[in-house]
């Protein structure tokens, strides 16, 4: 399958994706654990199909273990996780599948999630899950492929 568009070499597509990185900055610099994050992402990532999004949050997600990484998908059948961790990883499913539920968030994840975060790292929660996903759908609309993202190169696009 051959990428249809390169979002970063057109000039709107490169704008936007600038200003998209600039956001993702807020996010970054959040006290939300960068682990907490980056697990997110990679499972809104496997979810939506998005092979570019699976890289990129596969080779950012500095120290974290093989296992850990591999297991994210199963995540509810494996023990690698921390309750906060398992907390966000079922806020990321549930608000990446909103069209699959008629529940969208469940009062029972909220709860968790409640439980284990404070309100500025629940916002950094919210705001990247639903980055991820905005940033998956361009990814999977233009069969951007996974593969040859290579660590920190959206610092290029950040300033």
């Amino acid at each position: 399958m051959e990428p249809r568009f390169d979002m970063f070499s057109n000039e709107i597509g490169a704008k936007f994706s600038k200003r998209f990185a600039n956001a993702s900055l807020v996010l970054m610099q959040s006290p939300l654990p960068r682990s907490t994050q980056e697990l997110v992402g990679l499972r809104a990532s496997q979810i939506n199909g998005c092979g570019w999004c699976v890289d990129l949050h596969t080779k950012e997600a500095a120290g974290e273990t093989t296992v850990r990484l591999n297991l994210v998908a199963a995540w509810r059948e494996s023990t690698v996780f921390t309750e906060a961790e398992r907390a966000a990883l079922a806020l990321a499913e549930e608000g990446t599948r909103l069209a699959d539920a008629n529940h969208g968030v469940s009062d029972e994840t909220w709860a968790q999630v409640r439980k284990h975060y404070d309100d500025d790292q629940i916002a950094a929660l919210v705001c990247g899950i639903a980055m991820i996903n905005a940033a998956n759908r361009m990814g999977v609309i233009v069969r951007q492929q996974g593969g040859s993202y290579e660590p920190g190169m959206l610092a290029s696009f950040t300033s």
